[in-house]
């Protein structure tokens, strides 16, 4: 049984940026010692691709243009920036899509070792009338799966 790790997934979310720094110490316990490459994904429904890449002054961005938007974002440049000082290795990949779909296809094809996600707080109501996303990424992952929780206010 092979135990050596090569490939993280972090899927960071549009809520996500007061959980960036959490997100990125979680992966760096991992990531520093084993000398693996993380793949920062961010995935898109089609709304805020365009949005985001608006915002981004890139209006004209398609879905092939994913990546190319998503280096731009604030999120993922902090991460880069804090990776870059741990020397630990990176990839950016984003997919206009479906969240846990995309981030579990993400997986799949980089042959990842295990992906990280977080989750805002949900009443157990909540997650029973619209569904978790966390929840699904765990039922559909090719590997293990690391949730990191919201602080509590």
């Amino acid at each position: 049984m092979d135990t050596s790790l090569d490939t993280i997934v972090l899927a960071i979310g549009p809520r996500d940026d007061d959980r960036l720094d959490r997100l990125a110490r979680v992966v760096l316990q991992v990531a520093k010692p084993t000398d693996v490459t993380v793949i920062l994904t961010h995935v898109f429904s089609k709304k805020q691709f365009d949005e985001v890449a608006e915002e981004l002054n890139y209006p004209k961005a398609t879905e092939e243009d994913v990546d190319v938007v998503l280096e731009r974002h604030q999120s993922i440049r902090h991460l880069e920036e804090l990776f870059d000082e741990h020397d630990v290795a990176h990839d950016v990949r984003g997919v206009v899509g479906t969240v846990a779909e995309s981030t579990n296809k993400i997986a799949e094809t980089n042959d990842a070792d295990r992906i990280v996600i977080s989750g805002g707080d949900r009443s157990p109501a909540g997650k029973a009338i619209f569904g978790s996303t966390a929840q699904n990424v765990f039922l559909g992952s090719p590997c293990p799966v690391t949730y990191v929780r919201s602080q509590s206010k």
